[in-house]
């Protein structure tokens, strides 16, 4: 009898029967224990210590007002509101606690809780958690909220599978909780908990294929202007037609060939009828979207040049290998709508100040996979990173002042850094002077253009906006 009932015993307090954890609650009316409430934006936090607290007239965004009260659902006090107006980032945080374990919620747990979108037609919220010193877990919401606005409290629930990703340690997580805006909105929260099983009733991208599954980009500072621009460059390409003889295809960094990069681009890609199709924020999916919306239809150029990436892993911190695939993705579609044309793929771009930066490195694991898309037939591989960096691997803010986008310097470097490449794949480029010719005074021949109409008639390009004409016959001794 008494063996029997050791063993009983030694049954029941093994950990394969121990109480299951009971749901946990993130913020009922108060939050966990040991945690506290804040706000914060892109540089400032504050603790919730009353009924409210509020962050405005930064020096760098003026305008920006973020603000976090405490408001009523059920009750008096038993939600809070996110309050933004024209902010770049505003956040509601469960922060500053003993981190929470959160593996028994995995398997077959949710998120719940209970939301009122007030106003949001200029804004855009998610919903996020931070699992570790450089682990972020995100879910997009911009569009679903948009549609719930106005519409009162609703209940949502998501599955965990929408923040866990293979390999995650959920075991401390230092921010169980986190509602972040942008642009302008009002937002209320109640009732957040983590429970140990539920229905979701609110979707989710799937991380394994979010980077190959065409979308717009629907961020609260892109929705208004983005598809605008698509219809801008359809126009553009057919405009340019089969003249274009090279497109860079890519994200902000390519869109900055209109901006920073205009006289750069001016001296070197203009002569050819570049079509630079650069979208700011893109990621591969982004991307993809563009190309099976007509973006190369209208064009069959010699040479494309590819990059982007980098707003995966910044935006989504994404496992190298998925970034990659999205790229291929985009790489295979490109084959099939312009078959003759060559594809240039760079090195995505170094980021961040040192060599140990934790999204250079992630952008460095991508490219060390999308270095073997390259056949050396149709694809072609280049790595001008280096030409971006100190010999210490540091990247210095005189080329990228940000540590991300270059200046006209920057894009000097990386038309300087291409060019071989680009002359291996494009004859016609060894028309055009890579590299500026004083022509005394202040100015300089940046291009040379010859006539595909007359013999002997040649076009300098200058940097100070002028075109002259000259022709051999007539002006001997022409250098």
């Amino acid at each position: 009898m008494h063996i029997r009932l050791a063993t009983v015993l030694a049954v029941l307090s093994s950990p394969a029967c121990a109480a299951s954890p009971q749901d946990l609650n993130v913020y009922a009316g108060r939050p966990l224990a040991s945690w506290h409430i804040s706000v914060s934006d892109f540089e400032t936090n504050k603790t919730l210590t009353g009924d409210k607290v509020e962050i405005a007239r930064q020096p760098k965004v003026p305008e920006s007002v973020v603000a976090v009260s405490k408001s009523a659902k059920a009750r008096q006090k038993d939600a809070l509101t996110l309050d933004f107006n024209k902010a770049w980032y505003a956040s509601l945080r469960v922060d500053g606690g003993k981190p929470v374990d959160l593996r028994p919620y995995v398997a077959q747990g949710v998120l719940a809780l209970d939301v009122n979108v007030h106003e949001l037609s200029d804004g855009g919220i998610s919903f996020k958690m931070r699992c570790g010193k450089e682990c972020e877990r995100s879910v997009p919401y911009l569009i679903p909220a948009r549609e719930i606005a106005g519409k009162g409290w609703q209940h949502l629930v998501f599955s965990m599978n929408c923040f866990y990703r293979e390999g995650d340690d959920f075991s401390a997580i230092t921010q169980p909780f986190a509602l972040d805006g942008s642009g302008i909105g009002k937002v209320s929260i109640a009732n957040v908990k983590y429970q140990m099983r539920g229905t979701p009733n609110a979707a989710c991208p799937d991380y394994k294929t979010v980077s190959v599954t065409p979308d717009k980009l629907n961020e609260s500072w892109s929705i208004k202007w983005w598809t605008p621009r698509h219809e801008k460059k359809l126009a553009e390409a057919k405009r340019l037609g089969k003249s274009a003889q090279v497109v860079f295809i890519g994200d902000s960094i390519t869109e900055g060939w209109e901006k920073d990069g205009a006289p750069v681009w001016e001296r070197y890609y203009k002569p050819l009828n570049g079509l630079a199709l650069g979208f700011g924020g893109d990621r591969t999916e982004n991307v993809l979207w563009r190309l099976l919306h007509g973006e190369v239809d209208e064009i069959a150029p010699k040479v494309a040049v590819l990059m982007f990436g980098t707003n995966n892993t910044g935006h989504r911190q994404e496992d190298p290998k998925t970034t990659a695939i999205g790229i291929k993705r985009n790489i295979d579609e490109l084959q099939k709508r312009l078959p003759d044309t060559k594809l240039l793929l760079l090195a995505i771009f170094p980021r961040g100040e040192k060599p140990n930066d934790q999204l250079r490195q992630i952008n460095e694991q991508v490219n060390t996979i999308i270095a073997g898309y390259a056949d050396n037939q149709k694809v072609f591989f280049a790595n001008i990173n280096q030409a971006f960096l100190q010999p210490d691997g540091t990247l210095s803010r005189d080329i990228m002042p940000d540590l991300l986008h270059p200046n006209q310097k920057g894009y000097e470097i990386w038309a300087k850094a291409m060019a071989p490449e680009l002359k291996k794949l494009l004859p016609a480029a060894e028309q055009y002077a890579w590299d500026n010719v004083a022509i005394g005074g202040s100015g300089f021949v940046s291009g040379l253009v010859t006539s595909k109409t007359e013999k002997d008639l040649i076009y300098a390009r200058t940097d100070v906006g002028g075109a002259y004409r000259w022709d051999v016959k007539k002006n001997a001794g022409f250098p």
